[in-house]
């Protein structure tokens, strides 16, 4: 080869590029979310779909009028997964308008805000929970029994008016975090890892979300670092408590129930709101794992996975910053 066809091309960086693209990664998501999804459907019957595809349709509809980019979110699959798993931390017997306005909620104050995809400080599906939570407490903390077959089971407080309260009760029923936080009742491990007990939509079945997370840890679509040292925090923090206050709930109880592991496998391990170093993972995981044990068992509220993960959100830039490694042949005595 003679020395006129050599060709020297300057770029500048970042020089090395992944193949996974946003929406690849959005699309392993929302795939590794449809089991648990399915399972919602099977025990809270349509309710679970209208809620799902109403708090999707509030995040659409707010990145494609108020995004930077119009639509954007739709195309990449991030408002999507946004509305799916602000819908999965939602109780079944939710108003519909207060599921849409969550997903106004978790696009406009977590996204759009910050500049949008990949400015956001917090996770936005546990952005638009903490508010409707904030502004409709009594709702978001009255559970529909499950109604394992019946699809077509419709609570009548999901087509309420809005600001209006029904005047139907709904079929009620304590979720296992509530009876062991106010009536120091353990459910079953089999029911926590099935899903067959009252909750938010998301909290259906651990065994499910598992397996999801998986199938996402073979695509390399999470970093498995943050729900590993969250789970193994829990287990660790929750067995000290057990021991030295054995009234408390045990490990294996604090581990499958509420929304820990929908939690911990899929909203912790968001790449924008989390740290990207290896040791701010394993860090940001552990304070998250104990932050949960330490709400569940001396809060005021039986769950605390909501509010561990989003105060572990505002640290994580300085998770980031503190665990950033040294840069090659940098000299520390002459470079600050």
């Amino acid at each position: 080869m003679s020395s006129g066809n050599l060709r020297l091309q300057v770029t500048a960086a970042p020089f090395a590029h992944s193949p996974r693209t946003t929406a690849a990664i959005m699309r392993d998501v929302i795939l590794a979310l449809l089991p648990a999804v399915a399972a919602a459907v099977w025990l809270f019957g349509i309710a679970a779909v209208l809620v799902l595809a109403t708090a999707i349709l509030g995040a659409v509809l707010t990145d494609g009028v108020f995004g930077r980019q119009r639509w954007a979110g739709l195309k990449d699959g991030s408002a999507v997964l946004t509305g799916l798993l602000l819908g999965l931390t939602l109780p079944p017997g939710i108003p519909l308008w207060m599921a849409l306005l969550g997903g106004v909620v978790a696009i406009g104050l977590s996204k759009v805000v910050w500049g949008g995809l990949g400015h956001n400080l917090f996770n936005p599906a546990l952005i638009g929970r903490a508010f409707l939570q904030a502004a409709f407490p009594t709702v978001l903390t009255s559970w529909v029994a499950p109604q394992p077959g019946q699809l077509f089971s419709l609570p009548p407080t999901t087509l309420s008016i809005p600001l209006q309260q029904s005047g139907t009760d709904v079929i009620s029923a304590a979720t296992p975090l509530g009876l062991a936080k106010f009536q120091h009742t353990l459910t079953d491990t089999l029911p926590l890892f099935t899903g067959q007990v009252a909750g938010s939509l998301g909290e259906t079945s651990a065994l499910l979300l598992l397996l999801g997370g998986a199938f996402l840890v073979w695509r390399r679509a999470l970093d498995w670092r943050i729900p590993v040292s969250i789970f193994a925090s829990v287990a660790l923090f929750a067995t000290l408590a057990w021991l030295a206050w054995p009234t408390l709930p045990p490990p294996q109880f604090m581990l499958f129930s509420g929304g820990l592991v929908l939690g911990a496998v899929y909203m912790a391990t968001d790449p924008v709101s989390s740290p990207t170093t290896p040791w701010g993972a394993w860090i940001f995981g552990a304070g998250i794992g104990l932050l949960v044990v330490l709400i569940r068992n001396w809060g005021g509220l039986p769950e605390g996975v909501m509010y561990a993960i989003l105060l572990m959100n505002a640290a994580a830039p300085l998770i980031e910053r503190a665990t950033q490694p040294r840069a090659f042949g940098r000299d520390e005595r002459r470079i600050p």
